[in-house]
Formats: structure tokens, C-alpha cells, sequence
């Protein structure tokens, strides 16, 4: 009888064991007993050298999943990107829903739309493999009406007078709840929540949506915590504009007003000056190389404003703008397929259409050109700016140590003669891709010409 009954226990011991570990796959981080999977990434860029990659999942592939990402690391990594940013990667909520990923069911899973717990590893050891950091957005500021939190902790949102939870004051997002982040413990499991997926999947750090939507307290106890993982080297991006970001220890905040400043300096002809005061403003307490994130395009954009090409000027016109933002003063984001000029936009919710890859191959021998100059180039990743914009041409030169750089982006489609400053003019330099020019004083630039030189 005591052989039987060792041998019953031991059946359920074995059971258990593995019905624990299969609803840990499935689900994503536990929340109780969190260990490192596998090992920290050592080569995490410096946030001033880094090149983002924007991943869209749904969009991404026909699969529209882990694997799809997964097959396509190489030609990323071959872009010259450092960094994938991926879209929210959590179970969508079903109540109110509108099919946004951003609707957030359970913090602590994985969506099954996209994979498993172990493909989303997977796609972290690929990249890592690969010298390419990863990190994934976090919708801190709202869930989906059918998260768990809403039944269990009801108290951790914000409620009318009547006791029903709001949507996020001041925004057209019904299908979402408005946290609490007056309420200690809702902090205190998202905080940790955070953490686990940093020990769990082995990420290397969050892009926050809407990040002006928290106050600067939950963030500053957030970013603490997580700076404090000794293990892990994080870039910690802010989808927000407010100074005090910098000041909470975000790497990064986000150019919403460069994008909506270049899109006035091609659609209704504003001045290319109008840049110069995006690089004062932008950085307000900004200190030890934080930086701002610009971009043509993104999720968002996309959809709604339209693609790089349609508000760009096209081809030579879109890549004019990206040099500005890839070379002046900023680190650069890439949506994932702008590389390839799609010519349609990937609208929301992003199941519609996917990406092209065989469209535009000149297209993307040209990003790939501007990318590895600015990995190469000390100066253009962390020099000084001095720049001498006209109405039309943005124009600035970077300097680092004994390397000096200098850009002449023509922002219009006609033809433009640039009068160069007087240090600028009558210096010899070496262009771009080979071989030397002594500038005079005029540089005469066909429609949306950019000129890249370096000494």
C-alpha cells in the first residue's frame, strides 16, 4: 500500500510541476517567483548611438506573429538598426474593444495572436545573436475594461461619481479604463510587473506609451526600480513631451513637434529656421545624453497623417527629411516598412495589409547609406550642433573631437542656392561615399538635394 501511495504522490508531484510550467509558458512572467531567463544582453547600445526600429507585429508579416519578426532579423540588423522596439505584445481586450493593441488585457502574458512566452524569447535571443538590443512598448496609463485588475481591484481606477470607471479624461479612447496612480498598490504591482518582464523574456527595456498621462512620482519610482536590475543595462524611451521626463530618467522623449514641424515646412512652406528652435526646446532638462527620438513616420502617423512619401515629397523628399532627423540632433526611429517606400498606409488596428518587402529596392540601398554613416560617425552621434539654417535649406555642421561633419538638406522641391557662412565656405571636405569638394561660397542643390561631408 505505501509503494502505491508513493507512486500516486509522485504522479502528482510530476503532474503539477508540469501544469505549473505549461501556464507559465502560456501566460508570461510569474508574478511570484521570478527568475533570470537566460543572460543579460552585454552590448546594449549607448542611448546616443542607437537606431531604432519600430515593429509592428500584425502588420510585420503574413504570419503576423513572433516568427514573422523572427524571420526578418537579419534584413533589420542589415538596415543598420540597434534597437527593435516592439509593439505592444499583451492580450487585447475583448469588452468595449476595438481591436487596439493598446487595450491591455493582462499585463502578464503573452497575446497568443502573436506567440508563445518561448517565442518571444526566442525573438530576444535572435536578436541579441545578432548584436540588436530589444524593447517593448508599456501602456502604463489604462487597461482594457476586462483586465482582471478591474474585478479584483476596482479601487486601483478612476471613478465617477456614480462609481463607474472613466475612460482616460481629455481623449476619444471608450475602450479603455483610466488608472489610479494615486493608489500605492496599483503602482506597486505595475512597477513589478515591469520588472519581471525585464528577468522573464530578458528585454532591454520599455517604450511607454503615452507617458504624459502618469504623473512624474509613478515614474521616477518606476525607473528607480528598474535601474536598480544591476544585471541589465535598460533604454527606457518616453512616448511623451514633458521636461520632467529627463528628470525621472528616461533616456529618451519623443519628437512629436519635430514631425509636426516638418510636416509645416513641406505642406504650407514654414521655415527650415523653425528646426533650429525644436533642438533648444525639445531639450529642457535634458542632461548626460538623453536624448529626443525623431521620426517620418510611426503606428500612428502612418494611419492617420499618411505615409513618409505622400507627406514628404516623395522619395528624394522623404529621405531628405530623415537625414535631418537620423544627423541633426536626435536618435532616429524607423517604421517598420518606410525602409521599402510602402506606398499604402498600415492603418489601424493593422490587420488589413501587410508589408511589401520586394517594393523599392533603391529605396532602401538609400536608408542603408544614411544608417551606417551615422554609425560610423562619432561626430554625427554624439558631436555638437552648429547649424545656419535659410527659409529653405537646414543646414548644420557636427563636430566631435577631431572629426567635424557637415549637412545641407534642401527642404523644397524646386532648386535653391545656399550662401554658406563664412567659416563654412571656401573648405575642402570629403563627400559622402568618396571622393573631395572645396566648397565656395554658394551651393546650388536640386529639389529636396542633400549633401553630406566630412572632415
Amino acid at each position: 500500500m505505501k509503494k502505491i501511495l508513493f507512486l500516486f504522490s509522485a504522479i502528482v508531484i510530476y503532474f503539477s510541476i508540469n501544469s505549473c510550467h505549461s501556464q507559465e509558458q502560456a501566460a508570461g512572467p510569474d508574478q511570484n517567483n521570478v527568475v533570470q531567463y537566460g543572460t543579460p544582453f552585454d552590448n546594449v547600445p549607448d542611448p546616443q548611438d542607437v537606431t531604432i526600429y519600430q515593429v509592428n507585429i500584425r502588420a510585420f508579416s503574413e504570419e503576423g506573429n513572433f516568427q514573422g519578426v523572427i524571420k526578418r532579423l537579419d534584413s533589420i540588423k542589415g538596415l543598420g538598426s540597434n534597437v527593435i522596439y516592439l509593439m505592444p505584445i499583451y492580450p487585447v481586450g475583448e469588452e468595449r474593444s476595438v481591436n487596439s493593441p493598446y487595450c491591455i488585457k493582462d499585463y502578464s502574458s503573452v497575446n497568443p495572436e502573436f506567440g508563445t512566452l518561448d517565442d518571444l524569447r526566442t525573438l530576444v535571443d535572435v536578436a541579441h545573436d545578432r548584436d540588436m538590443a530589444v524593447i517593448i512598448d508599456w501602456v502604463a496609463n489604462h487597461t482594457a475594461f476586462d483586465n482582471h485588475w478591474v474585478k479584483e481591484h476596482r479601487d486601483w481606477y478612476m471613478q465617477d461619481s456614480t462609481g463607474s470607471i472613466i475612460n482616460p479624461p481629455g481623449h476619444n479612447w471608450k475602450d479603455v479604463a483610466q488608472l489610479d496612480f494615486s493608489n500605492q498598490a496599483m503602482r506597486l504591482e505595475m512597477i513589478k510587473t515591469m520588472k519581471n518582464w525585464v528577468l522573464t523574456a530578458n528585454i532591454d527595456g520599455f517604450r511607454c506609451d503615452y507617458s504624459d498621462g502618469p504623473p512624474y512620482d509613478f515614474w521616477k519610482q518606476a525607473i528607480d526600480t528598474l535601474r536598480n536590475i544591476s544585471e541589465h543595462k535598460l533604454l527606457l524611451m518616453s512616448e511623451g513631451r514633458r521636461s520632467d521626463h529627463y528628470r525621472a530618467g528616461f533616456d529618451y522623449n519623443f519628437g512629436f513637434q519635430f514631425f509636426g514641424t516638418m510636416k509645416r515646412i513641406f505642406e504650407r512652406g514654414r521655415s527650415a529656421k523653425s528646426i533650429e528652435e525644436l533642438n533648444i526646446s525639445d531639450y529642457v532638462g535634458a542632461s548626460d545624453g538623453q536624448q529626443i527620438i525623431r521620426y517620418t513616420s510611426n503606428h500612428d502617423v502612418n494611419g492617420s497623417d499618411g505615409t513618409p512619401l505622400e507627406l514628404f515629397g516623395g522619395e528624394k523628399g522623404s529621405m531628405a527629411a530623415f537625414v535631418i532627423a537620423a544627423y541633426m540632433k536626435s536618435v532616429p526611429m524607423i517604421y517598420n516598412g518606410q525602409e521599402v517606400g510602402t506606398p499604402y498606409r498600415l492603418t489601424f488596428p493593422f490587420t488589413s495589409k501587410n508589408i511589401d518587402w520586394s517594393v523599392n529596392p533603391d529605396i532602401t540601398a538609400e536608408y542603408k547609406k544614411v544608417i551606417a554613416f551615422r554609425n560610423e560617425s562619432v561626430a554625427i552621434r554624439r558631436g555638437q550642433v552648429t547649424s545656419s539654417c535659410s527659409d529653405d535649406v537646414c543646414a548644420f555642421i557636427k563636430k566631435h573631437l577631431d572629426e567635424e561633419v557637415l549637412v545641407i538638406v534642401n527642404l523644397r522641391d524646386e532648386n535653391i542656392d545656399y550662401i554658406l557662412n563664412s567659416e563654412w565656405a571656401n573648405t575642402s571636405w570629403t563627400v559622402m561615399g568618396g571622393g573631395t569638394v572645396r566648397l565656395s561660397q554658394q551651393v546650388s542643390l536640386d529639389p529636396y538635394q542633400y549633401l553630406v561631408f566630412r572632415k
